[in-house]
């Protein structure tokens, strides 16, 4: 299991507006390469995105499933882009205790929870995951921060 947490400039409810914004999902989630469809449901439990992933001519088309939508506090999904398996996300939002500034801390963690990706030693797994996550947080930090009406320096 990999946790990476970060400080942004922006409400919680900011964040959760780039989340339900489906055809976003490339513009913050790192290695999502492209949008295929929003399915009409999405962000509600159950709705899906379609999506690939890779690099062009590599690209693998992968569904997220949203398993839980409780705005703006926590969101559940499972990306699965086979033949490497599924994960599980939780993109939880929390004010900045105290602050008063309208900041928000943001925890997300991710896991495999089917296939070979969850084969692969926890050490290792946290490693790539750590950096990759850190910079789909970044983006997202960038994205909440805009539609919030702050900029990051």
């Amino acid at each position: 299991m990999s946790v990476t947490v970060m400080a942004m400039r922006c409400r919680p409810e900011d964040v959760f507006d780039v989340l339900a914004d489906g055809w976003m999902f490339p513009t913050w989630v790192v290695g999502a390469s492209r949008m295929r469809a929003v399915e009409a449901g999405w962000p509600e439990a159950g709705g899906r995105l379609h999506h690939s992933f890779g690099i062009w001519p590599a690209l693998i088309d992968d569904v997220t499933v949203m398993r839980e939508w409780d705005p703006p506090r926590r969101a559940v999904m499972t990306p699965a882009g086979w033949p490497l398996g599924e994960a599980v996300v939780i993109i939880e939002a929390r004010e900045r205790a105290g602050r008063g500034d309208g900041g928000c801390v943001v925890r997300l963690t991710e896991w495999a929870e089917r296939g070979p990706g969850a084969l692969v030693p926890a050490p290792l797994a946290d490693a790539v995951l750590r950096v990759r996550n850190r910079e789909t947080l970044r983006r997202l930090a960038f994205m909440a921060e805009g539609r919030g009406g702050t900029r990051a320096d």
